[in-house]
């Protein structure tokens, strides 16, 4: 893959057509990027891809499914995930090119509609072993190929770049004047060819070195423009009429002509001036042609040729595309246009055009008579746009709705929506005032509105701030005082007041209420109404902290593991690098650090392929395990700044936890405490099961007996109210941390049988390594052999390094050296390689793998190819016994 990137007139298209002609043996396929297309979600992909979609029956369902809808082939069907729909064409494209080798070339890349340049993006980075070529010409390539190779085309050699000029100019040019022209066109051969044309010889004798001259662009398409007004009017009519079609389909344009009184023989000129050709497709010579064609027109003569072509548009085969024409041509207000420019908008959310939807509600709103309508589409609109991720628009579209005027409900809406974007913004204290203010204003008007405004607004408290915080029990507060939800409840308001009751009344009030919204959570009621973005919030992140904060591990890996696989069967890409971390996160705990590791290196090849940043605190947690002091420190650091920069507590939170973990692990106790006591008076929903088995370990290492007392009192509270063996086990660890002799040992061997029986077998190693300690002191080295021998084996099989150096110094102390684990000479495979061996291993096959990685099923098997290879077998079947060891199978004790 390739993007081929310059300035206008430079070269591209030549290059990209050249290629073309030298493909013998390929097929080849194009596609245009046309601004006037922009807004038409989808629409530079169908270009590319109609010649292929008598394939797409070879596509797995779900991708097949999802990229008809794109292209709105069938209808009633879910809005596609953008990624679904970049794998589909991935796939599309590898099994075309199995026949024979494909070339695909995009032009005018910068005027792609966003879905397209999305998708195509997402195809570039996963071709690996498929025989297809993607090249892209562009002025500016944009984050959707950010990272892709680049070829950049600059003008002609100055020399080169004289003759070309020579050889267009009637009659002698001074060679100053020339030099001049050079200079300034800094060798663009469009720019030598056209700016002299129409120049008269004293005009070139003057040069262009012309105060307040317009960008090179500017100048061309000034060039063309002069051209194009020196045509025969039916002509230039006929050129303005094509220029507003960017279909290219010339049957369309004749009918367009006739309605117009244009006759067959007025594009003749055009065509002898090289401005277009009309046969067997409308095709200009250049975009600015095509731009200097429509600007030529005046106002009205481009209404009549929208309402022209909107009259000929099928409106049952291509409705979106007469609906924008007929309201290019409309004069002023009218709620016909409007209307079907609403239904439009409907359409491209149903394919998952949010970009489109948003241009088409906001073109509706715009011709929309009557102020009422006109605030609700706008209001749709500025939504859209949110969704879509354009939140300066989406602010811009505010303002404009806040110019006529709003009744309470589309005031409180305004107000709710600028607090989301707050929110999305991470600006938590703007977002938590309001989306407070949005919810209150909500409650006489939409009760249902109003509550899930408060869950908002609670969610943006929390994460601006701790638990503790004035902020956050305000908006608390204020959500206990909203009138009650729909009966029966939904899971929104169910999980609602379990969170304010558990800020506001503290945990023993509010965890029957907690455990009752987890159960709603573990199984939402879809026929409910709920929301999709709803279930994700509520399974994804808020009933997750709600797991933890209940101490219930089996129900946040649980969630975990659900929420990533949904993200997986639906393409959700954005949402499974989410999922991802939180599933790393649960595994972290259970001491399977290696199927951590491997999540991670997912979640970064997604990130790849997104062509986004991937997520830094769950690696972070990952080396502070793994006690890999400098690259923990490093990413703490990079981490807390990131917090700062962004006021951003929970991050910082979350530097703090790592730190504590850290700093156990190398001995630093200190600041295991700083850190640790940190993060623990500044709460946050859930993570107290993460801060304090590290607070307390560090206070009693520091000799801070106080404060131990303080954290084994807040231990007993969650022990008595939720006694999950998890959060027994680690009460009993800090009772015996304070206790001595008999009491302790008792404590002690309660909290390793405790732990015993659950999944969270970090912390049971680190019990039996604690215990190890303590009998050491107490002298009675051959007990205490035992004990350090078995945190040795776990926690050196684990991978968390730092903690197993502790456990074999103290073995060392009581006349024993810790065996380490033999480890065989790692074989090379990348990650990816790595990836799929692992999944072929368990028995994917190569679509399913395909899938699940977001690459092609001939990618799978090209990485299989060289697994293979690397292993010395020739099977799938002798994965198991070649790859190395599964880090995550610890020892029995």
């Amino acid at each position: 893959m390739l993007v081929i990137r310059g300035e206008p007139g430079v070269g591209k298209t030549a290059l990209l057509d050249s290629l073309a002609g030298q493909t013998s043996g390929c097929q080849v396929v194009r596609a245009l990027g046309v601004q006037s297309e922009m807004e038409l979600a989808f629409a530079g992909l169908h270009q590319l891809c109609s010649p292929m979609l008598n394939r797409l029956d070879r596509l797995p369902v779900p991708q097949r499914e999802a990229l008809q809808t794109a292209f709105g082939l069938i209808s009633a069907a879910p809005a596609p995930d953008r990624f679904l729909v970049g794998l589909a064409v991935l796939s599309l494209l590898s099994e075309v090119a199995g026949e024979q080798p494909l070339m695909c070339l995009v032009d005018d890349q910068q005027w792609l509609d966003r879905a397209s340049a999305q998708a195509l993006g997402f195809v570039a980075r996963r071709l690996a072993a498929e025989p297809v070529g993607l090249l892209f010409a562009t002025r500016d390539p944009g984050d959707e190929l950010a990272g892709l190779p680049e070829l950049a085309v600059e003008g002609l050699w100055e020399e080169d770049a004289r003759a070309l000029l020579d050889s267009v100019v009637a009659g002698p040019l001074d060679a100053r004047v020339r030099d001049q022209i050079v200079a300034e066109t800094r060798g663009n051969p469009l720019a030598l060819l056209q700016l002299p044309r129409g120049m008269t010889p004293a005009q070139l004798a003057g040069g262009f070195g012309l105060a307040g001259a317009r960008p090179l662009s500017g100048r061309i398409e000034e060039s063309f423009l002069r051209q194009i007004q020196a045509l025969p009017p039916e002509a230039r009519r006929l050129l303005q009429l094509a220029a507003a079609d960017p279909s290219g389909d010339m049957s369309l344009v004749w009918r367009a002509a006739g309605r117009l009184g244009i006759p067959v023989q007025a594009g003749a000129p055009a065509v002898e001036a090289e401005l277009a050709e009309f046969t067997p497709r409308v095709r200009f010579r250049h975009p600015l042609v095509r731009s200097a064609a429509y600007r030529s027109a005046s106002v009205q003569d481009r209404q009549e040729v929208h309402r022209a072509l909107a009259e000929v548009t099928d409106p049952q085969l291509d409705p979106d595309r007469r609906a924008w024409h007929r309201a290019e041509a409309a004069a002023g207000p009218d709620e016909e246009v409007a209307d079907e420019l609403e239904r439009s908008a409907g359409r491209a959310q149903g394919r998952g055009g949010l970009a489109a939807a948003a241009a088409f509600m906001e073109r509706a709103a715009m011709l929309t008579p009557d102020p009422v309508h006109r605030t609700r589409r706008l209001l749709a609109a500025a939504r859209a746009k949110c969704d879509a991720g354009a939140l300066d628009a989406a602010l811009g579209l505010l303002v404009a709705v806040e110019a006529d005027p709003l009744d309470a409900l589309q005031a409180a809406e305004v107000e709710r929506l600028r607090g989301q974007i707050a929110l999305d913004q991470r600006r938590g204290g703007d977002a938590d005032r309001l989306l407070l203010s949005a919810a209150r204003r909500l409650q006489p008007v939409d009760a249902g509105m109003a509550r899930a405004a408060h869950l908002d607004a609670l969610v943006a408290a929390i994460w601006a701030d701790h638990m503790g915080s004035p902020g956050v029990r305000e908006a608390a507060v204020a959500a206990r005082s909203a009138p009650p939800g729909a009966a029966p409840p939904r899971a929104l308001d169910v999980v609602l007041d379990a969170v304010a009751l558990r800020i506001t009344d503290g945990y023993a009030a509010a965890a029957p209420a907690l455990t009752r919204a987890l159960a709603v959570v573990l199984a939402p009621d879809v026929s409910r109404g709920e929301s999709d973005r709803w279930l994700w919030l509520a399974g994804g992140r808020i009933g997750q902290f709600i797991a933890m904060e209940l101490w219930d591990f089996e129900s946040w890996q649980a969630l975990a593991a659900g929420q990533a696989q949904f993200a997986r069967d639906t393409g959700a890409l954005m949402h499974l690098t989410f999922a991802l971390n939180y599933l790393a996160r649960t595994h972290i705990l259970a001491g399977e650090l290696g199927t951590a590791t491997r999540l991670v290196e997912e979640d970064h090849l997604m990130a790849e392929a997104a062509g986004h940043p991937p997520i830094a605190d769950t690696a972070m947690m990952l080396a502070a395990w793994r006690g890999r002091e400098q690259e923990a420190s490093d990413l703490i650091e990079a981490v807390s700044r990131e917090a700062a920069a962004r006021a951003v507590p929970a991050l910082g939170r979350r530097a703090d936890y790592a730190s504590a973990v850290l700093y156990n692990g190398v001995g630093r106790s200190a600041a295991a405490y700083d850190a640790a006591r940190r993060a623990f008076e500044r709460e946050s929903m859930g993570y107290g099961s993460h801060v304090v088995p590290e607070l307390a370990e560090a206070a009693a290492r520091t000799g801070d007996l106080k404060y131990l007392e303080i954290v084994q009192e807040w231990l007993s509270e969650r022990a008595r109210v939720t006694p999950t063996e998890w959060v027994l086990g680690i009460e009993a660890r800090a009772r015996a941390l304070l206790s001595d002799g008999e009491s302790a040992e008792r404590c002690y061997r309660e909290s390793i049988d405790r732990l015993g029986r659950t999944r969270v077998r970090a912390q049971l190693a680190r019990a039996h390594l604690l215990y190890g300690q303590w009998l050491r002191r107490q002298r009675r080295r051959g007990e205490a052999r035992e004990q350090l021998r078995t945190a040795h084996e776990m926690l050196d099989a684990m991978g968390i390094s730092a903690f197993a150096e502790q456990a074999s110094r103290e073995l060392l102390a009581t006349g024993e050296t810790a065996r380490k684990r033999t480890v065989e000479a790692a074989v090379e495979l990348t990650a990816q390689e790595a990836q799929v061996a692992r999944l072929a291993r368990d028995g994917l096959s190569n679509p399913q793998i395909a899938a699940r990685l977001f690459i092609s099923a001939r990618t799978v098997q090209y990485h299989l190819g060289k697994v293979f290879t690397k292993l010395d077998i020739t099977s799938r079947s002798q994965l198991a016994q070649a790859l190395p060891p599964d880090p995550d199978v610890v020892p029995a004790r």
